[in-house]
């Protein structure tokens, strides 16, 4: 039996050129790789999504926006198991049961969940956690943090057990979120004294992660930054976005250190352009002769060499509502025989029994 990797994406908006060197080219090299002890499964968090109760048509375009990118990207439904999370009913109800054995306290006490009450409260950053905790209790009609994002490391637990997968690729935020997922799974095999569920670790690939920069001088490439450069960008604006991109005037002595936002745009050139690329304007960075309109103009041509095949991908498959259908339906009965039978068999270990 081959490991199951999982990995899932928010139905928030498109995918953007982190993701693609972060995660999705990486996918893709190991699903076709024929030596691969890997089953992948990979899916759109549609549920997930609602915690943040967006626009019901908006919704349906993210999930359709990014399953096209998966598969322009070169995720193929025939090697890896591609579905949308709720085609998937079993994951609701396990959410639930599991759910029963979730404490309020550990579920309020997540890095994540503070972060994100605090924004849907208006409150600051540096606002303590009681006054998170009264103002989530307190009787202000007007603000509201849902259920739904309390109890957000259940689902994202569900998402991972039902599917035994036991290797899941996630970022820093996400960490802590996969460690309640492991002690979810001890502590339902402790209670009901079975093995039964693995516990599953993060998945580096083999290797350095990479970090895409944003093109704002500081962090990486982020949807809510608002510093991407997506897959479906056309030439013109992807162009516009690379030569506004932060710098600084210039090294004034050979061999300066860079600053921050420089060093983002020659991570970026490093990724996307040659090796005698990287030389001349590394070169040219130590003898102080760069000018970063040049630079920035190599960076978007080289970056459009990669996207301009996939955008162009994107739109075809976009227009093909038909291949979309059968894809998902495809991916959802895969996904599926995992899932009912794990359905099942807690529901038997928790005592819920036909007679």
């Amino acid at each position: 039996m081959k490991e199951i990797v999982l990995s899932g994406i928010r139905a928030t908006g498109q995918l953007h050129l982190g993701n693609y060197y972060g995660a999705l080219s990486k996918f893709v090299k190991m699903q076709n790789d024929p030596e691969s002890k890997y089953a992948n499964y990979f899916f759109i968090a549609d549920l997930h999504a609602l915690t943040t109760a967006p626009d019901p048509d908006e919704l349906h375009k993210n999930v359709k926006s990014i399953l096209s990118e998966y598969l322009a990207a070169g995720l193929d439904p025939e090697k890896s198991t591609i579905f949308v999370q709720s085609d998937i009913p079993e994951i609701p109800e396990m959410y639930l049961l599991l759910n029963m054995h979730v404490g309020i306290g550990e579920l309020m006490r997540t890095a994540s969940f503070k972060d994100k009450a605090r924004k849907m409260l208006g409150l600051s950053s540096d606002s303590g956690d009681d006054n998170i905790e009264r103002e989530i209790i307190g009787a202000n009609t007007n603000k509201r943090v849902n259920a739904g994002l309390l109890t957000y490391p259940t689902l994202m637990a569900v998402d991972i057990l039902i599917q035994k997968a036991t290797k899941v690729p996630v970022g820093k935020d996400q960490e802590q979120h996969l460690e309640l997922t492991r002690r979810f799974a001890r502590r339902f095999n402790s209670f009901y004294g079975v093995d039964y569920f693995p516990e599953p670790t993060n998945f580096d690939f083999g290797g350095e992660p990479v970090k895409v920069p944003g093109l704002d001088g500081s962090g990486k490439m982020g949807k809510s930054e608002g510093n991407c450069i997506y897959l479906l960008d056309d030439p013109k604006t992807l162009r516009k976005k690379v030569m506004r991109a932060v710098t600084d005037e210039g090294p004034k002595e050979p061999n300066s250190p860079m600053c921050e936002p420089v060093k983002n745009l020659f991570t970026l050139l490093n990724l996307v352009s040659t090796p005698d690329k990287v030389e001349y304007f590394t070169e040219a960075y130590n003898n102080c002769s760069i000018r970063y309109g040049d630079l920035k103009k190599e960076i978007a041509e080289d970056i459009l060499q990669v996207t301009t095949p996939i955008r162009e991908r994107i739109i075809d498959i976009q227009n093909d509502d038909a291949y979309l259908a059968r894809v998902v339906k495809m991916g959802a009965e895969k996904a599926r025989e995992t899932a009912s039978q794990t359905l099942r068999d807690v529901r038997q270990m928790m005592g819920i029994r036909p007679f």
